[in-house]
């Protein structure tokens, strides 16, 4: 195997990485601190796309962690950029919550029910008969249908809940159209969440706690890839997948001297 290049540049997930139903993981706050100190291009990772970047902020600030703005990308802002990079100033009929429907908005989309250029799918926690109707609808009518991440399930204190892939998968049954993920572990969001902080593939690194959407989007990508144990994935989980990554460590304090 080729040996790597030194790291200079750090993609890192959120949950299962630094932070763990609401509160930090020990030495996430540590990590981050290091990364600043340093000024090491970074980002935090999320396929959540329910808030925005400044929520995200305040949310981990509360919990102990600084995380800047300008370090977080979300699958609602990799969504929003692919669309403005295909059609710009173009329509949608969003399902979603804030964190998408202001990242369209920012990129100058406008949002419609009226004869869309896409429908765009994102998570929410008030999916509507209604609005799904209307979605399968459109998509039979023409409109490109688009989902910012398939996670099929997403965590809660009262164990997991579906989430948008799972949502994708019923109008997929109902229209027989596929939508296109942004998200991980889709390569494109790791690439145009490179582009933003000005850095390259092959001297950066992605941790994240699962396999087959951090570990796969990193590994596609072209970064070196750590695996944490601190979230979805155990070491027994590991070698189910026809891929490994680059390291297995037991947390996010194990990566702070590599900094």
């Amino acid at each position: 195997m080729a040996e790597r290049k030194p790291i200079e540049s750090w993609l890192t997930d959120m949950d299962g990485v630094l932070i763990h139903e609401g509160v930090p993981i020990p030495g996430a706050d540590a990590f981050i601190r290091k990364l600043r100190d340093n000024e090491r291009p970074f980002l935090v990772l999320t396929n959540n796309s329910i808030y925005t970047a400044r929520d995200l902020h305040a949310r981990l600030y509360r919990m102990g962690l600084d995380v800047p703005v300008e370090n977080i990308w979300t699958s609602a802002l990799a969504t929003a950029r692919f669309l403005d990079d295909q059609r710009p100033g173009g329509t949608a009929y969003v399902i979603g919550e804030a964190g998408l429907t202001t990242a369209l908005h920012d990129i100058g989309y406008v949002l419609t029910d009226h004869d869309p250029d896409y429908v765009v799918l994102g998570e929410t926690r008030t999916y509507s008969f209604e609005a799904l109707t209307k979605a399968i609808r459109l998509i039979n009518a023409g409109a490109r249908f688009i989902c910012t991440n398939p996670d099929e399930t997403g965590p809660s204190t009262e164990g997991p809940l579906p989430a948008t892939g799972s949502v994708a998968a019923l109008i997929t049954k109902a229209t027989g159209r596929d939508p296109y993920f942004a998200g991980k572990p889709n390569p494109l969001m790791m690439r145009t969440g490179l582009n933003a902080i000005g850095a390259h593939s092959e001297t950066s690194a992605m941790i994240g706690d699962r396999m087959d959407t951090d570990v796969l989007a990193g590994l596609e990508a072209g970064m070196e890839t750590f695996l944490v144990l601190t979230g979805l994935t155990t070491p027994a989980d590991v070698d189910r997948y026809p891929f490994r990554p680059s390291s297995v460590v037991d947390s996010i304090a194990d990566l702070v001297d590599r900094i």
